[in-house]
């Protein structure tokens, strides 16, 4: 941070603020108040760039309604810097701050309107020409932007992220279950022997896991792409003119390329975050099927000569620093801590939505957070675990062969010819001796 500041005041008073930071006194007021966690606690970055499309939104609507061109034309460049990334580094605040977002809402409309002063050849910090909160956050609350920021965030790592890390993971099983089709092996319930199956059905099984995954998430995807804009403190819509809350949804959804609509109902865009619980479910179920998946191809590839055996994985790095040439199946460990963190982020996530209170739920940074991350996780290791384990997995015929003509279950197909009872006799360690003893060979 630079040693040199400018000095700005909030309602509070006046604050040192770093002459090489767009942000104003209300940003540093927060960064003091809210030390927790550090740097890696800070608001997604994902949040942010949302916010910079919000804003520009907003702006162009603002325009429309009478705003002065020449600053809303201003404001639109600087928010779409920041929903570009371009000035990341001037958004310092952590996640743990006012449950509304208050706080990271200022911290965007003072870079906003610090990056169009500077445009417009004005001083920063002087809130002139361009005020944080009269020009950039006009007709808008912080209780509306940030949960319409967090809606933005959510759609668009879900369509970026996760569900094309899905499809790669759904396209590479499936390749698999066709490769694998003729290949006949043991099943196995309760972890104990049971009639055969293919290969390729068991990872036809996985197949539909994944396409079932994808089409939870969809489902939950219409009420995300329903927008708060248009609320602003309570729901009322107070401070807006009619129509600016469809019209900046619009925009959003020109912006974006999302179909982004305005909510129904603002009490309860602004009071319950339920869409977000939704969709987290739906994330908590596809961790479900992915440890599911990892697990049974990590146990299926056990081994290499005391296990299972059945399939051989990829050998990606050395997997001990005391045994020599041990290789560890670390994809699948590695999609198995994401799939337990998801679960615990869903719990997070119920938990905030439950504590919406009157007409405003306060667990919205936290809410977000951990939907972003669970998307986030889900959709790298879908894709990692595709790339670096399941199109490398080779089925190891000749010990499928063994372990299936051991298995003792081969005889529960003669329970419609001899019955159960004539064909459990013939289950011992010499099925030949018995079934020739009670002479059905």
């Amino acid at each position: 941070m630079s040693s040199e500041y400018r000095i700005e005041a909030d309602t509070f008073g006046e604050l040192k603020v770093p002459v090489d930071k767009y942000y104003g006194a209300q940003t540093v007021r927060s960064t003091m108040n809210f030390k927790i966690g550090g740097p890696s606690e800070r608001m997604p970055i994902q949040v942010i760039k949302a916010f910079g499309i919000l804003k520009s939104a907003a702006a162009e609507v603002n325009k429309d309604y009478g705003l002065d061109p020449r600053l809303a034309d201003a404001i639109v460049l600087a928010a779409d810097e920041v929903a570009a990334g371009k000035l990341d580094d001037h958004f310092p605040l952590v996640v743990w701050q006012t449950g509304s977002g208050t706080q990271s809402n200022m911290n965007v409309n003072e870079v906003i309107s610090n990056r169009a002063i500077e445009i417009l050849g004005g001083k920063l910090g002087s809130k002139d020409p361009v005020h944080p909160n009269d020009h950039v956050n006009k007709s808008q609350s912080s209780n509306d932007t940030f949960p319409t920021a967090m809606h933005i965030a959510a759609a668009k790592e879900i369509h970026e992220v996760l569900l094309p890390g899905l499809q790669h993971l759904h396209d590479a099983l499936h390749a698999k279950a066709v490769e694998f089709k003729d290949i006949i092996k043991i099943g196995r319930t309760h972890t104990q022997d049971a009639v055969p199956l293919s290969l390729g059905q068991e990872f036809g099984g996985y197949v539909q896991q994944v396409k079932y995954s994808i089409e939870r998430v969809k489902t939950a995807m219409p009420r995300i792409y329903e927008l708060a804009a248009g609320g602003t403190a309570v729901g009322t819509g107070l401070n807006t003119r009619i129509g600016f809350a469809e019209k900046v949804a619009a925009t959003v959804a020109s912006l974006t390329g999302l179909p982004f609509v305005t909510a129904p109902n603002k009490f309860e865009a602004l009071a319950a975050h339920d869409a977000l619980v939704e969709l987290s479910g739906a994330l908590n179920t596809v961790a479900v099927s992915m440890m599911k998946i990892a697990n049974d191809i990590r146990f299926l590839g056990s081994g290499p000569r005391s296990g299972l055996g059945e399939l051989s994985l990829p050998e990606n790095e050395p997997g001990s620093s005391i045994m020599p040439g041990k290789v560890n199946p670390t994809q699948c460990e590695a999609m198995t801590m994401v799939a337990a963190q998801v679960m615990g982020n869903n719990v997070a996530v119920t938990i905030g939505g439950s504590n919406g209170h009157f007409e405003l739920n306060v667990f919205k940074p936290m809410m977000i957070k951990n939907v972003l991350n669970s998307a986030r996780l889900l959709g790298d290791a879908s894709v990692s675990f595709t790339d670096n384990c399941v199109v490398g997995i080779e089925a190891n015929i000749d010990r499928i062969n063994k372990l299936m003509n051991e298995s003792l279950m081969l005889v529960t197909a003669l329970n419609p010819h001899i019955g159960t009872c004539r064909s459990k006799a013939c289950t011992s360690a010499d099925v030949r001796r018995r079934a020739l003893s009670i002479h059905l060979i």
